[in-house]
């Protein structure tokens, strides 16, 4: 990225460390702690469970700091870092890569009185975060876009949820009902043999269809011809890009400028309560 000096790669792997530092030109390291009090910026991947003991010594220092969803491994932990970050004026942004997929962008400001939505994200099972189920590995982008459509009061929730190949969730399906009078049906699965990430919202007088993958929205709205209402709409121009890279610009844009990064740690933490609400209604199933 223009302007942005790669410092270091920090792997626990000394090997992968290593390989990826040569990749970009920098240094390999093996433990995060070297790095505290010289960089800027921050950006956190690692096992779930181990975020806020990489996050919070970056944090301490007045460095700017991008945690990977989910923000932490519990509701105490999520507080600590926000807390941490106000306290010494430091940045934090939560990883959820789907708010700069350019087909949400586009679909988002459409969405303005969802009644339904129903949500699928289905793929194929991963060879990495499995240290979590599927609610906070994959559900939890979704639910983190339903809090942004549909508003952050939750009045119910229902939930079940199967563990095949782990002994962690594996597929899980929750039906939410918002204050708003907003119902939403999400269906999460890491054990699918296709890759399906579809939104569907449904208003009073529009239909949104948000495709993650293929970046495509479709917009259908009653329109009135010759006296009646009569559907129209289609395809939205959405200019592809990689969401990954945009979260990145945005996150480099708060810290070089000083405002909020595009989800910040108070949204992540609220996307992680809706995600352990889920995980709870589906424990009192069983």
């Amino acid at each position: 990225m223009p302007d942005v000096e790669l410092v270091a790669v920090v792997d626990t792997r000394e090997d992968r460390a290593r390989e990826i530092a040569a990749k970009y030109g920098t240094r390999g390291l093996t433990a995060a702690t070297a790095l505290t009090g010289e960089v800027d910026a921050v950006c956190i991947a690692v096992p779930t469970e181990s975020h806020v003991d990489v996050a919070l010594p970056f944090i301490e220092r007045g460095a700017a700091v991008l945690v990977e969803k989910p923000i932490a491994a519990s509701m105490h932990e999520a507080d600590r870092l926000i807390a941490a970050a106000e306290r010494y004026g430091s940045v934090l942004a939560a990883g959820h890569t789907e708010r700069f997929n350019p087909a949400v962008v586009a679909a988002l400001p459409l969405v303005t009185a969802p009644r339904f939505i129903e949500v699928h994200r289905l793929g194929t099972f991963p060879e990495r975060s499995l240290d979590i189920d599927v609610i906070f590995d994959l559900m939890i982008h979704d639910l983190d876009l339903l809090l942004a459509m549909a508003g952050p009061e939750i009045e119910s929730v229902e939930a079940v949820g199967v563990n095949v190949l782990t002994p962690r969730t594996d597929i899980a399906n929750a039906r939410i009902r918002f204050a708003s009078g907003c119902i939403a049906n999400v269906t999460a699965s890491r054990i699918s043999r296709d890759r399906v990430r579809k939104v569907r919202v449904f208003q009073h007088d529009s239909y949104v269809s948000i495709d993650y993958a293929a970046q495509e929205v479709e917009v259908y709205r009653l329109v009135p011809k010759d006296g009646r209402p009569v559907i129209g709409g289609g395809r939205l121009e959405v200019t592809n890009d990689e969401p990954l890279h945009r979260e990145l610009l945005d996150f480099v844009s708060a810290v070089r400028h000083g405002h909020a990064p595009g989800v910040t740690g108070r949204a992540g933490r609220e996307a992680l309560a809706l995600a352990t609400r889920v995980a709870e209604a589906m424990a009192a199933q069983t």
